[in-house]
């Protein structure tokens, strides 16, 4: 079924407004579902249930498949001479195996509870509905995609060129990650670079041979410092070393160490200036005779604010605010897919699904009411893009 816009967004508003029940449904089995980023099997396994839904709605989707992690998934409805659309999520999780066992979904208070359920289980189901509304009543300008990734939380290390391509084919960008409190939609997030650092030294007996040794942990201790000295909070530039390893027994002078850092910046020019820094820091040997190899395990480009994209976020927020529903934009430290998407040009924002807080942490919550009304705007934001 076709209709005209201004009908279609009828159908559509009112369709979508009978549909919380079998969103939580939908919602409870995805959070049941184990899908920790390594869970190559798990991610998958949500994947089938999302392609499910999608099927009993008339809607194809097609597999781009990984070895290691979770197989990318994209669906789409509506045709059109118009760049595409592109809806946005990931299906993985930063939670150890058995979470779900551990701490099934639940509602209590009008918030519901469990492993992933806001980040990002209900902005899969949200971006489910909105494309079966679109599938079943038309009256958008352009195809519609939607992208269900598998590794967002380790930083897209297969899913990133998928990205990538999809958004540099379309005409804007929508990431269902949370919204914040108040309503609030993400307009751009900090870039992050995750590095691990490894040390050698050289042992002896800390006793007998003291001045033999080369002390790894020591070397570790000045890269430290060195490190949190390149902070810079008026830039938002922030270097943490969140785990740090080393040496042998307590008598031993200590022959390695290793340190994780985690770079957050706001502008790829941020990013260049204190690479070149932390590299110039690996490269000191505080402690003579210590060497140092430095790796870039994961990283996030920015979402870099900008008019386009802020523009696209007042084209959304209309729709919220005409259903009464209070929103802003917001600046987060957090990074997103949502940067590999607006990276490529194309005007994107990010936090558009149903609110939710507290993130990768047992106190994990979706507020239920929101469900419906982001979905609804979602829906109505596709719907007027002209």
């Amino acid at each position: 079924m076709t209709m005209h816009s201004n009908g279609a967004e009828r159908a559509v508003v009112e369709w979508l407004a009978g549909q919380e029940q079998a969103m939580l449904k939908l919602l409870e089995t995805l959070v049941n579902t184990d899908s920790g980023s390594h869970d190559k099997a798990g991610v998958d396994a949500v994947g089938a249930h999302i392609r499910g839904f999608l099927d009993s709605h008339g809607i194809a989707s097609e597999v781009t498949p990984d070895a290691t992690y979770g197989d990318a998934i994209a669906a789409t409805v509506g045709r059109g001479g118009n760049r595409p659309i592109l809806l946005m999520g990931h299906r993985d999780t930063v939670f150890p195996k058995g979470e779900p066992a551990r701490r099934p979904f639940r509602i209590e208070g009008g918030r519901a509870y469990g492993p992933g359920v806001a980040d990002m289980k209900a902005g899969l189901v949200m971006n489910c509905f909105v494309l079966a509304a679109l599938g079943k009543f038309g009256g958008a300008n352009s195809p519609v995609t939607a992208l269900f990734t598998g590794d967002e939380e380790i930083g897209s290390p297969f899913s990133r060129t998928v990205i990538e391509r999809h958004a540099r084919a379309a005409r804007a960008v929508f990431n269902s990650e949370p919204g914040r409190a108040r309503g609030a939609a993400v307009t751009g997030r900090k870039g992050g670079v995750f590095m691990r650092f490894d040390i050698t030294g050289k042992a002896a007996h800390s006793g007998a041979n003291f001045e033999v040794g080369i002390s790894a942990i020591n070397e570790l201790a000045h890269k430290i410092l060195a490190l949190n000295a390149l902070c810079d909070l008026s830039c938002g530039i922030t270097l943490n070393v969140g785990v740090v390893a080393g040496g042998q027994t307590v008598n031993t002078i200590a022959p390695f160490a290793r340190g994780e850092v985690d770079l957050r910046f706001v502008t790829p020019a941020d990013r260049a200036a204190t690479m070149a820094k932390v590299e110039a820091i690996m490269a000191t040997a505080y402690v003579p005779g210590t060497e140092t190899r430095l790796e870039i395990t994961g990283e996030f480009l920015p979402l870099v604010e900008t008019a386009e994209g802020k523009a696209l976020y007042e084209h959304y927020a209309a729709g919220l605010r005409e259903q009464g529903h209070e929103t802003k934009a917001l600046f987060t430290g957090g990074c997103a897919d949502s940067g590999f998407a607006a990276a490529t040009g194309t005007p994107t924002i990010c936090g558009v699904g149903p609110v939710g807080g507290r993130a990768h942490s047992p106190d994990e919550y979706l507020e239920v009411d929101t469900l419906v009304p982001r979905a609804q705007a979602l829906a109505l934001a596709v719907l007027r893009l002209r």
